[in-house]
């Protein structure tokens, strides 16, 4: 066995790490054909993001008995269901039923019927 230590040739670590920008044409060209692609497919569908990390935050008020409605919820989902998650997981949940609806029904959605109500 060799007690040679390998080192890379000077060609490897002096070698372009970015990528060339391609003739302003292909430019052209890559963002009408995306463009075409965005038009002719559907969005894409709404999920809730889940546990991870979030970047953005908003402040909900909510009255006492829609906090006990939602704790409630929360409560039923790891009794009956074996979930555990927390009230910002449902929320979040429920705004992409809600934004889901929205897009496949628009003004039959239950979010513009439950707007319209009050």
């Amino acid at each position: 066995m060799s007690r040679r230590v390998t080192v890379p040739a000077a060609d490897d670590l002096f070698r372009p790490t970015a990528v060339p920008d391609p003739p302003t044409s292909q430019v052209v060209e890559l963002a009408d054909a995306q463009q075409a692609k965005a038009v002719q497919a559907k969005p894409a569908p709404r999920t809730p993001s889940g546990r991870v990390k979030h970047d953005e935050k908003v402040t909900v008020y909510v009255t006492s008995d829609e906090l006990l409605d939602i704790e409630h919820a929360r409560l039923d989902l790891r009794r009956t269901h074996g979930l555990a998650v927390d009230r910002g997981r449902i929320v979040r949940a429920a705004v992409a039923l809600a934004l889901a609806d929205l897009d496949v029904k628009g003004a039959d959605s239950a979010l513009v019927q439950r707007l319209t109500e009050a």
